[in-house]
């Protein structure tokens, strides 16, 4: 198999950091398709994503040292817009409404597509180890995708919403969301993802989730 050229690498490299959505015209992502490096998706609006190569060529080059500047090449496809929302920004920025919606639907098919690809049986009940390594924003996207609303910044006016962070725990993220229905809510979205929940109580009282991917 050819190794990518530098174009496909930059589209590669602008990959959504979660989901692993590219940008680029038809004939970039079909090629990317040739090389087994991206798929798209059956659904639509059939977005292309990342095959499993495809995600380690980005990791790989993410962990790679910035190289010096050189002279200017041919432009890099723009980078998606989609983030999951962990609750924890301090802005937001992006669509909101039906738009944010059809995203995060887009977003979460993406990464079901990417368990039926990589989990060794296929399975899509059942997070696979892309999640295991990107904890919070898997997380996050199956809160909502579930429908539920993450926290705004403070100064944003509303109340409420979960919030998602990373715990010294490995394989394992905290869901905090300050009404009792509400982190309910979120134990239960999770657990219809793939993950294990257990709810616990922070130092003060206040009680909270521990989730972690589930492995069978």
């Amino acid at each position: 198999m050819k190794p990518p050229t530098a174009t496909q690498r930059r589209i590669i490299e602008a990959a959504d950091p979660v989901t692993g959505r590219l940008s680029g015209t038809e004939a970039q992502l079909t090629g990317l398709v040739r090389a087994r490096l991206a798929f798209r998706h059956p659904r639509p609006p059939h977005a292309y994503f990342l095959t499993p190569a495809g995600h380690r060529l980005r990791d790989e080059a993410a962990a790679r040292p910035p190289e010096p500047a050189a002279a200017p090449a041919e432009p890099a496809a723009a980078p998606g817009v989609f983030a999951a929302r962990t609750g924890t920004e301090t802005s937001v920025t992006g669509s909101e409404g039906p738009a944010r919606a059809r995203e995060v639907r887009s977003a979460w098919e993406g990464l079901v597509e990417l368990r039926r690809m990589t989990n060794p049986d296929g399975a899509r009940d059942r997070p696979c180890a892309w999640e295991r390594t990107h904890l919070v924003q898997a997380a996050a996207l199956a809160l909502e995708a579930a429908g539920l609303r993450p926290a705004r910044p403070a100064h944003d006016q509303g109340h409420g919403g979960y919030e998602v962070s990373g715990t010294p725990q490995p394989e394992a993220v905290a869901v905090r969301e300050p009404s009792p229905d509400g982190l309910r809510a979120c134990a239960a979205a999770l657990e219809r993802a793939g993950w294990q929940v257990g709810e616990h109580a922070g130092p003060r009282g206040a009680r909270y989730l521990l989730a972690s991917p589930r492995r069978t």
